[in-house]
């Protein structure tokens, strides 16, 4: 494959620094600074006429200014510890302290500890977080003038990153609401809802309460606006006797202005956590589905409110369903976004839009000689959980086609050695593997591995660590799976402690449905499907984890404003094309609602979304229609019939149209070349496809064999 570098971006350098260093000039006191340049480069800038002899300075800190979760901080966030700490600032960036006080305040900074809210936000909304409110005001006013008694319900279809907590606190400000319940099915986004209200500007006054806070409801002060956060299966679960739990009278007492369930997927989550979740130890699976839902009945509904908000990624169901009709829905989708994204008329610097990475789907057709022991099923297809299907737990387990899962690693890093020489043969571009090609390679240094099973999970990570894969070695393997890696939220610790630094740092976290839903994770940037997916929510759910944006401050060490997106490019890499396609038709029809032409849906999601497929031979970007044929017909074929035509080498290929009885029109081509040529093609391609069953099974590509042999010996 030429391959395209728009694809492939670099990473940005550099490299932020917190230093300290000692002048003997000023006595007992040290400068604290940041850099992304080097410190010693950084320092010398500040000497800058060269003395005789050793210089002046002494560097006596240089620490990495990144966080494992991918996030960077800045000297004044230091200097702000140590004045808290009653270091003496002597002036500037001087102060009167020790290598160890200066240690001590990067270690508490990067660590997030002590850490004071203060209000210094003040950015508005952007113009899709305006037409939310905008359109939720419209209706909820709307229908209190024309049905009174109703509680009027609005959803907000909105990907993750549209930022739905500060536009859900301005809509109450807009509605001048002072009682606003969120409900949540993940108690691990409080401190999105918790930050948002105490940091920015707007919400001067306003309270935060949760069961995590010292603040409750019967002490905070009624006569300002009150944001109470839980979580669903918590406020509306029951005690053993049937009844509302003690500590959660106040909030069913109270009358609540407006209830906003977050990530509620309107009563199929139980559906998709299975989905998620149906190989993890059924305590994960029950914090993933919410053990208050049985409960919950809205007109029951143990709590009284004047508005009901649903934000929700991928509310599929509630759409489908009726419950939900055009008017009390908001959309902003992943196309939505990247559009923006692309047509912002301001500054790059202020495109609101521009640290949200694009996603690039990679699909790659196995060789006959790994995929073979995995094929079967109705359609005949790769079956991703029984390729990589394992047996055994921790350090005993192993997979049941170890061979041909040590295949596909190879395979991964361009060392699979039957297909270079099928390269060498068929004269072909080596396509880009996710460790073996340069630019990919070089941004792929953090990457989520998503399995069937947790005996998978360990299996994987014992195999890597093998002698023979020497090349996975350099990476930090974690195994994020099972009850050991702990359950929901508390399963991301050693995925950062792993991280360390992450622009220094390579690492492969290895899951089976840990970590696929509620977190963010800045440093991944791709993510690996390895099992099967009954769903676009499940699948795309995961898919969005490596979207989350990542960028560094200041990366020139001059514009103290700017910042740099480290990650232009996310990829998902898939080894079952037909599945992979399929989910792109389903999702991107079932959410666009106002379009029922599904060629004109997927041409403009992966207008946004491009899709690199590898067919064995070369890498291409697919279009709609290829995209279509291949989620309708199957890789096997559609593929198949386009590499009998690329082996013809005919530039000129006349179309003639031909009709089939109860068929629509199919174009047939007639290939002007030599007998033996075409004869060894098409015996090709009839053997291939009884070995793929398509012939039975492909109505389409039977009758374009059958024509194309007729035509040929016409010919003759």
């Amino acid at each position: 494959m030429a391959t395209n570098d728009a694809f492939f971006p670099a990473r940005p350098k550099g490299n932020p620094q917190i230093y300290a260093y000692a002048d003997p000039r000023f006595a007992g006191q040290l400068k604290v600074g940041y850099t992304t340049i080097g410190v010693q480069e950084r320092v010398r800038q500040q000497y800058p006429v060269i003395l005789p002899g050793e210089q002046p300075y002494r560097i006596v800190v240089e620490e990495s200014a990144m966080r494992a979760d991918g996030s960077s901080f800045m000297d004044h966030e230091v200097h702000d510890y140590l004045k808290r700490h009653d270091v003496e600032c002597t002036g500037g960036e001087w102060y009167r302290c020790t290598r160890n006080d200066v240690l001590a305040a990067i270690n508490a900074v990067r660590e997030r500890r002590e850490l004071e809210l203060t209000r210094s936000e003040n950015f508005g909304m952007r113009p899709e977080q305006q037409k939310a409110v905008d359109d939720t005001v419209n209706y909820f006013e709307r229908m209190r003038k024309e049905e009174p008694e109703m509680t009027p319900h609005f959803l907000w279809n909105c990907k993750m990153r549209f930022g739905k907590t500060f536009a859900t606190y301005q809509l109450a400000r807009r509605m001048g609401w002072k009682r606003l319940l969120v409900v949540t099915f993940k108690p691990a986004v409080e401190s999105s809802w918790d930050e948002d209200l105490m940091t920015h500007v707007d919400f001067e006054g306003w309270q935060f309460v949760s069961n995590k806070t010292e603040l409750n409801l019967d002490t905070a002060d009624r006569s300002r606006p009150i944001v109470y956060f839980g979580s669903f299966q918590d406020l509306l679960g029951k005690n053993d006797a049937g009844g509302i739990k003690a500590k959660n009278e106040a909030v069913h007492l109270m009358n609540w202005d407006c209830v906003v369930f977050d990530e509620y997927h309107y009563g199929a989550w139980r559906e998709t956590a299975k989905d998620l979740f149906e190989h993890e130890d059924r305590r994960e699976q029950q914090a993933a589905e919410g053990n208050g839902l049985e409960y919950f009945d809205e007109e029951c509904l143990p709590i009284t409110t004047g508005a009901y908000l649903y934000l929700s990624g991928t509310p599929f169901r509630a759409i489908n369903s009726g419950e939900f009709i055009e008017e009390q829905i908001y959309n902003w989708t992943y196309s939505d976004e990247q559009r923006a994204k692309a047509e912002w008329k301001g500054t790059e610097e202020a495109n609101p839009y521009r640290s949200l990475p694009r996603l690039v789907m990679m699909t790659y057709q196995l060789p006959d000689a790994i995929r073979a022991v995995a094929e079967g099923g109705e359609f005949n297809e790769f079956d991703l959980n029984l390729f990589f299907s394992a047996e055994g737990s921790g350090n005993d387990a192993r997979f049941i086609y170890e061979d041909e899962v040590q295949k596909w690693l190879d395979l991964i890093r361009g060392a699979y050695s039957e297909q270079i020489v099928s390269d060498l043969k068929l004269r072909t571009d080596r396509p880009p593997m996710p460790f073996s090609h340069a630019p990919l390679l070089r941004v792929l240094s953090h990457t989520f591995w998503f399995l069937p099973s947790v005996a998978a999970c360990y299996a994987m990570r014992n195999l890597m660590q093998q002698r023979q894969n020497t090349f996975y070695h350099d990476y930090e393997i974690v195994v994020c799976a099972g009850v050991e890696a702990g359950i929901g939220l508390d399963a991301l610790e050693p995925v950062q402690k792993a991280m360390r630094d992450p622009l220094h740092s390579k690492s492969i976290t290895l899951s089976c449905g840990k970590l696929t839903t509620g977190v963010s994770v800045r440093p991944w940037t791709g993510i690996f499907m390895l099992r099967n997916s009954s769903s676009p929510e499940t699948y795309f759910q995961a898919a969005f984890r490596v979207q989350t944006p990542w960028t560094m401050k200041n990366p020139d060490d001059e514009h103290p404003n700017r910042t740099d997106v480290l990650k232009e490019e996310c990829y998902v890499f898939d080894f079952a094309p037909n599945r992979a396609l399929r989910q792109i038709v389903n999702y991107c029809t079932r959410l666009n609602l106002n379009e029922s032409n599904t060629e004109k849906n997927v041409a403009e999601f992966i207008s946004f979304l491009p899709v690199l497929a590898y067919d064995g031979a070369h890498m291409k970007r697919i279009d709609a229609e290829g995209i279509l044929d291949i989620a309708m017909s199957g890789t096997s074929a559609t593929l198949l019939a386009r590499r009998i035509i690329r082996k013809t080498k005919c530039s000129r290929i006349p179309k003639r149209n031909v009709h089939f009885p109860k068929t629509k029109r199919i174009k047939i081509l007639f290939l002007p070349i030599a007998k033996n040529s075409l004869g060894n093609i098409i015996f090709e391609a009839v053997f291939l496809s009884i070995l793929f069953g398509q012939i039975e099974k492909n109505d389409y590509l039977c009758k374009v064999l059958i024509w194309t042999f007729i035509f040929f010996m016409h010919d003759l």
